[in-house]
């Protein structure tokens, strides 16, 4: 088959100036037309699924419930790869093989952009993910040697140093990347079978994102070159729209050399805007069971954050912080239980985000994890099966952990009133 991949180089495209509508890049701000945009928008990694014809009336459902919040922002997973058979993952996959698609998948992404686009919701498109809960990186090494991915799993798997040493191949292995981007193209060139525009001249997509918390292990030069190249490819095919990395920020840099310095090394080209992730508790912050470790758990958050605004101001770029998420109290996964520590934490997050932007901080915008929306687990912290709602959590983690439902009127109410101040 041809090879894709060609040596990086310089990439961003000095051509004609982005259409009307399209989410730009001036220096450290986003601007939409010429005027700022600034969100707290959400992680609703689903979407292309409710878009398949049988969901659709809780996808309508849930758009017009995130527009009354003031969400004009969603990140979305567009990256999904079989086979079916696999467990710990979201299903269909639209990906089943290389080169063989979901073609309902496919339509029900045309018909999430129609909806989002009916109502100034603009999207980040994740086009592959570093964990196995949607195919992923460890799918396409699969598929080189058929045989099974060492899972990490809620039921005995094996270490997640285990699976990322595996996934780390990635990058090496120009078959898999060639895969890879043979879905890309798919998905980037596609026109949309409702409204006939093309992907690339849609201004309902914000930025392509090139994976869900890619990370690099000790493969530093294989990674930052599979991002300029990727990223090379990407701008070919589609000049306008932005593009990001989905980096959890410098915690997912390598332990050897400077972390700071190879960040900004692996965002210089090709790079729109920079990202980072917080996980109070999954890094060991945060105990939902001691109330007091919330308060240390945010000034560390807040000081993860800071660094990635120095080096958004060091680049001259945009920062997002496009996940962060808490647990229910108590991290009580019933839909019914209070979410007090959720909303304090939250407030603190959209309030410096207010702070950030009056400062005129690089710090643009906000994406929670996750909407839960209408959805529910089959069984309070039950694994996701084939079958069950999607929502906010990924099926290779416990169902209802981090999710915002339909019925959290409190944090609804923070969401709305800091998202009707930035709107202003």
């Amino acid at each position: 088959m041809a090879i894709f991949f060609a040596s990086a180089g310089t990439i961003k495209s000095e051509s004609d100036p982005p259409p009307k509508g399209f989410v730009t890049v001036d220096g450290t701000q986003f601007k939409i037309d010429g005027k700022p945009y600034n969100y707290i928008g959400t992680n609703y990694w689903y979407g292309m699924h409710l878009g398949v014809v049988q969901h659709r009336d809780r996808l309508i459902k849930e758009l017009d419930q995130l527009q009354a919040l003031g969400c004009n922002n969603l990140r979305i997973m567009v990256g999904s790869e079989g086979p079916e058979s696999e467990k710990y993952r979201v299903q269909p996959p639209l990906m089943i093989k290389p080169f063989q698609y979901n073609e309902e998948l496919l339509e029900g992404l045309d018909f999430l952009l129609t909806e989002m686009g009916k109502r100034k919701i603009y999207g980040v498109m994740v086009l592959g993910n570093f964990w196995h809960w949607s195919g992923g990186f460890a799918q396409y090494l699969s598929w080189l040697n058929n045989k099974p991915i060492p899972y990490p799993s809620l039921d005995g798997g094996v270490s997640w140093g285990i699976y990322m040493d595996y996934t780390f191949r990635f990058y090496n292995n120009i078959r898999a990347k060639n895969w890879f981007l043979s879905y890309v193209k798919k998905v980037v060139s596609r026109t949309n079978s409702i409204t006939g525009i093309d992907y690339k001249d849609d201004p309902t997509i914000m930025a392509w994102q090139l994976a869900n918390e890619p990370k690099c292990g000790v493969r530093v030069g294989p990674y930052r070159k599979w991002i300029r190249q990727t990223a090379k490819f990407i701008r070919s095919i589609d000049p306008h729209h932005l593009i990001s990395t989905g980096s959890e920020g410098i915690m997912s840099e390598s332990l050897f050399g400077n972390r700071r310095k190879n960040f900004i090394k692996n965002h210089k080209i090709g790079i729109d805007y920079i990202t980072a992730h917080i996980w109070i508790q999954n890094w060991g912050w945060y105990d939902p069971h001691k109330i007091k470790t919330l308060d240390i758990a945010q000034k560390k958050a807040l000081a993860y954050l800071d660094k990635h605004i120095e080096i958004a101001k060091e680049m001259n770029v945009p920062l997002v912080l496009e996940e962060f998420g808490i647990a229910r109290d108590k991290e009580s996964y019933e839909s019914s239980s209070t979410v007090n520590q959720r909303d304090t934490y939250y407030k603190l997050m959209f309030e410096y985000l207010e702070k950030n932007i009056n400062d005129g901080s690089p710090y643009q915008g906000i994406n929670f994890w996750a909407w839960g929306g209408c959805g529910r687990p089959r069984v309070p912290r039950s694994v996701y099966q084939p079958g069950d709602d999607l929502i906010g959590d990924p099926p290779h983690e416990y169902q209802g952990w981090y999710s915002v439902y339909d019925t959290d009127t409190t944090t609804h109410q923070l969401i709305k009133t800091f998202n009707d101040k930035f709107q202003k």
